[in-house]
C-alpha cells in the first residue's frame, strides 16, 4: 500500500484507464495546460497529448454536447466540470441526451461518459457555488451517480465509472482533493452500486456519503465514550443504491440516522427513509432521523455557514433522539 492524495487518486484512475483504452479522453476547462483547476490531471497533457487531454472554452453546454456525440460514435469521454454548479449550464445535454439516447435509439447507441467534478459547499463560495445536486441527477433514469468519501474508494470507483457503458455522474469535493489515504500498488476497481460498512456497531445505523460522512465518524467517536455503538454505512453510489446493506443494518440496530449535505426537500435521505419504512418498518424502534443543511441557499457569512451545514453535534443529538436518551 502507498499513501496518495485524493487529487492523485483521480489522476491515477483516469491515466490508468487512458493507457488501457485509446478511446478514452479527458476534456474540460483548464484540464490540460494548467494541469486541472484542482491539479487532478497533473502531467496528463504531457503523457497523452493535446488530442486526448483537451482544454475547452467556458462553455459547459457545448462540450457536454460534444461528449455525447463523441460517445455515440465509439469514444469514451471524461468530462470535468470545474464544479457541478456550472454543470447546470450543460444539464440539458446530460438529462435529455446522455441519459436517454440508449432508450430512444432502441439500444443502438450507448453513451459511456463520466461527468466528474466537485459538488456541495467548499467554504465561503456563496449560494451559487455551494449546491449539492446528487438528488437531481439520481432522479433521472439512465444516469448513475457516484459520490466517494475517501481516496481508496475514489480511485476504485472512478475506474469502474470509466469502464461503465452508461453515463456516470462522479461527484467529488474541493475540500477533499488534499485528503490523503492508502491505495494498493496494483490495479483494483470497486463495483458501482455497492455500499460499504465503514464502522460496525449495534445500537444505531448512520447512513451518509461524500465528505460530510467525516462528521459521522467524529460523532461516533464521541458517542462511543458514552457506551453508544454506531454502525456507519457509506453509500458510495447513490444510484443504483445498495438497499440491502442499509436494510440489513437497520434490522440489526433497529434505528436509523441519515446524514446528508443537501437541502431536505426531495433529498437522498427522503428516498432512504421511504425504502426503509416500506421494507423494514417492523424492525424500527424509533422514527428515522435525517440531518441535512438548512432549507435555504448557502450563506456567505462564516458564522451563518457554520450553522447552515450539518455537523457532528447534530449527529450526536439525532442518535440520542432515536435512542430516547
Amino acid at each position: 500500500m502507498r499513501t496518495i492524495q485524493f487529487r492523485e487518486a483521480v489522476c491515477e484512475a483516469m491515466s490508468e484507464e487512458m493507457r488501457r483504452d485509446e478511446a478514452i479522453y479527458l476534456m474540460g476547462e483548464e484540464v490540460a495546460e494548467y494541469n486541472g483547476a484542482y491539479k487532478a490531471s497533473k502531467g496528463m497533457l504531457d503523457e497523452f497529448g493535446a488530442k486526448r487531454v483537451i482544454d475547452t472554452p467556458i462553455a459547459e453546454l457545448g462540450f457536454a454536447g460534444i461528449a455525447v456525440g463523441s460517445a455515440m460514435n465509439g469514444n469514451r469521454p471524461i468530462v470535468e466540470f470545474m464544479t457541478f454548479n456550472f454543470a447546470l449550464v450543460g444539464i440539458d445535454q446530460i438529462i435529455n441526451n446522455a441519459a436517454k439516447i440508449r432508450q430512444m435509439s432502441a439500444g443502438q447507441f450507448n453513451c459511456p461518459i463520466v461527468f466528474r467534478g466537485p459538488t456541495a459547499s467548499a467554504g465561503q463560495l456563496g449560494a451559487t457555488h455551494s449546491q449539492a445536486f446528487e438528488n437531481w441527477y439520481a432522479n433521472i433514469p439512465g444516469l448513475k451517480v457516484v459520490v466517494p468519501s475517501n481516496v481508496y474508494d475514489c480511485k476504485g470507483l472512478l475506474k469502474s465509472a470509466i469502464r461503465d457503458n452508461d453515463p456516470v455522474i462522479f461527484m467529488e469535493s474541493e475540500q477533499m482533493y488534499g485528503d490523503k489515504g492508502e491505495v494498493p500498488d496494483g490495479e483494483y476497481t470497486i463495483p458501482l452500486g455497492v455500499a460499504d460498512v465503514k464502522r460496525e456497531g449495534k445500537d444505531v445505523t448512520i447512513v451518509s456519503f461524500g465528505k460530510i460522512i467525516k462528521e459521522a465518524f467524529i460523532a461516533a467517536d464521541e458517542l462511543e465514550k458514552e457506551g453508544i455503538s454506531c454502525e456507519i454505512i457509506d453509500l458510495r453510489t447513490i444510484r443504483p443504491m445498495d438497499h440491502d446493506t442499509i436494510l440489513n443494518s437497520v434490522k440489526k440496530t433497529n434505528r436509523l440516522v441519515i446524514l446528508e449535505e443537501a437541502w431536505p426537500f426531495g433529498s437522498i435521505s427522503s428516498e432512504i427513509t421511504y425504502i426503509v419504512q416500506e421494507r423494514a418498518f417492523d424492525y424500527l424502534d424509533a422514527p428515522i432521523q435525517r440531518i441535512t443543511t438548512a432549507d435555504t441557499p448557502a450563506p456567505y457569512s462564516p458564522a451563518l455557514l457554520k450553522e447552515w451545514l450539518p455537523n457532528a453535534g447534530d449527529v450526536v443529538k439525532a442518535v440520542k433522539k432515536v435512542l430516547y436518551k
